[in-house]
């Protein structure tokens, strides 16, 4: 009885959000023209994203800095681009973050870093993006602002699911390129693709290979499972191609297969 009631009571809590948060169908469809590896999936995922997208954005707070006014189509261009990875994972591996904050233009941070003498350096880091253990989530407009409509994305570079996908790293627990899995079996094979596949990514980068996969992969695992996730999303194809092993790890994990419609 007490389970029936909860789902009854969920459903009545997602129909109120759907109605607060319509979706208008000029706006969808102009999101899916400006990023068109949405648009590339089947009708049933596109429906899928597009709940999933209204039920963010009733459970996310956006907040423009120095004046930058996020509107509906910034904000649906932030939900549709992060619902993407958790189409079939769910909305609950975001609930540990509330804010989003966009800034107009790339941002520039004091970091602080000691070294292995207790020497203290201090220096300065541009950023398009930042996810942060409890939020809020920073972006930067310009870095994920589309292209004319119909314009040619040959670009593998997604702020928004980079940051996003940190996000699910850190899902109960820490970023560190290993986010939760759903058995321990599923643990240890993880860690022995990831790795084998990270630390292969990194020769190439020290010979200074071309690679799909951004080299700021090489920084660190966390890293690169965040840059093989926007590689694995933008252009899933060109991933199985490249790296067969690493592409069907992340299908295994996301439970997507976004190949099919590349």
């Amino acid at each position: 009885m007490w389970r029936r009631l909860k789902q009854a009571w969920a459903r009545r809590v997602e129909a109120s959000a759907m109605r607060r948060h319509p979706i208008p169908e000029p706006l969808w469809q102009l999101t899916l023209l400006r990023y068109p590896f949405l648009a590339q999936r089947s009708d049933s995922d596109l429906a899928e994203l597009r709940r999933l997208c209204s039920l963010f954005l009733a459970s996310k707070e956006f907040h423009g800095v120095a004046g930058f006014e996020v509107s509906d189509s910034v904000a649906l261009a932030v939900a549709a681009q992060a619902c993407l990875p958790v189409l079939r994972l769910g909305l609950h591996w975001y609930d540990s973050f509330v804010g989003i904050v966009i800034h107009a233009d790339e941002v520039v941070a004091q970091r602080e870093h000691m070294d292995e003498d207790g020497i203290v350096h201090r220096f300065e880091e541009s950023l398009a993006g930042e996810a942060m253990e409890g939020g809020p989530l920073m972006l930067v407009w310009s870095a994920f602002e589309p292209e004319e409509p119909g314009a040619d994305d040959r670009n593998i570079f997604n702020v928004v699911i980079h940051e996003f996908a940190h996000v699910i790293d850190m899902h109960g627990g820490w970023a560190d390129g290993v986010p939760r899995q759903s058995s321990k079996a599923a643990h240890h094979h993880w860690l022995a693709v990831i790795e084998t596949q990270w630390l292969s990514f990194c020769e190439r980068v020290e010979a200074d290979e071309a690679t799909l996969i951004d080299p700021y992969g090489a920084e660190s695992l966390e890293e690169f499972f965040a840059v093989a996730a926007e590689v694995f999303f933008v252009q899933p194809k060109a991933m199985l191609i490249e790296q067969p092993a690493l592409y069907r790890l992340l299908a295994d994990f996301f439970k997507q297969d976004p190949a099919l419609f590349d």
